[in-house]
């Protein structure tokens, strides 16, 4: 799989990675995660995003691949306050206190980014928790620092010197970020991970979504509703169960400014069609602005604003 620039970072991203919060939310087994992973590795897939709170995942990911450390850029979250580390949300304390959990449960000697994980604006402009992991980068501990969230914050953020990441919410049925994020990510040069790139399958009735997904997915399968997207008029073709995945990713992924698209599965199935899509390369710009049209004549207020 090609690899990209990843902003001013110095790294080079695969346009695929894979996100960690599924296997822990829904405790994927460990056989199962190994196969997924290294699947994924065999294909040159080599970001790897996971976060504090994504419960296992980190010891998972460690299991399954951590004799391949050299082969993937790690990507964790941090900010939350947990019974087991001191300090509270968003103190340097715990950010410190993170990071260094974060390198023992991946059993690494360093990150190569950490995010802060979705605060505020007014937490975000206090400067303690980001401070904290630019001392932790000055220690080695964390190559580069950045910021996961949506919206006005992820702009801020993208603004900021020390930020040299963001990750922000990008797909069908999530678009505000699009013109409040990416044009500052882009001004600045920023490694840009693209979330929730297929829209938690909101095509999908919430009775066909795994645990939590049925609500999580919800107000993006309320808004494609909306958007009232026609398969074919897209040039769909097939079965839609594939079909909308393909074109879902595919489309996160003609964003300009966008470097990888973060998939969650359990299934590594759908791990390999996600390559497969991937390698298909972006939709025909006349298509993605047929998504972008439906997006803006469903909300021509702008209510919809990016999901955190």
């Amino acid at each position: 799989m090609k690899k990209l620039a990843f902003g001013k970072t110095g790294l080079e991203v695969s346009p695929l990675g894979f996100g960690a919060a599924p296997i822990g939310f829904l405790k994927t087994e460990l056989e199962r995660v190994g196969r997924i992973l290294n699947l994924l590795l065999d294909a040159g897939v080599n970001v790897i995003d996971t976060a504090a709170m994504y419960p296992g995942s980190e010891e998972a990911i460690a299991h399954a691949v951590g004799h391949r450390r050299g082969k993937y850029v790690l990507i964790s979250k941090c900010g939350q306050a947990f019974p087991d580390l001191p300090g509270a949300a968003w103190s340097a304390q715990v950010v410190a206190a993170t990071v260094d959990r974060a390198l023992r449960r991946l059993k690494t000697d360093r990150l190569d980014v950490m995010l802060l994980h979705s605060c505020d604006l007014a937490t975000l402009k206090k400067g303690e928790a980001l401070g904290a992991l630019v001392k932790a980068r000055e220690a080695g501990k964390v190559r580069f620092a950045g910021y996961s969230g949506d919206n006005e914050a992820a702009a801020y953020a993208a603004a900021l010197p020390e930020v040299a990441v963001i990750e922000t919410s990008v797909n069908l049925a999530d678009q505000r970020n699009l013109d409040v994020v990416l044009p500052m990510a882009r001004k600045n040069n920023l490694g840009v991970l693209a979330k929730r790139p297929i829209a938690n399958a909101a095509w999908k009735d919430a009775a066909q979504q795994p645990g939590f997904y049925g609500s999580y997915a919800s107000e993006y399968h309320r808004r494609l509703k909306q958007m009232k997207l026609d398969p074919v008029e897209l040039g769909f073709n097939g079965n839609p169960d594939q079909a909308w995945p393909e074109h879902a990713l595919r489309f996160t992924l003609s964003q300009a400014g966008v470097h990888t698209a973060i998939i969650g599965t359990t299934d590594p199935a759908h791990a390999a069609a996600n390559i497969a899509a991937v390698e298909r390369g972006p939709l025909p710009l006349a298509t993605v602005e047929q998504i972008r049209a439906a997006f803006r004549r469903a909300d021509p207020n702008g209510q919809w604003t990016g999901q955190q």
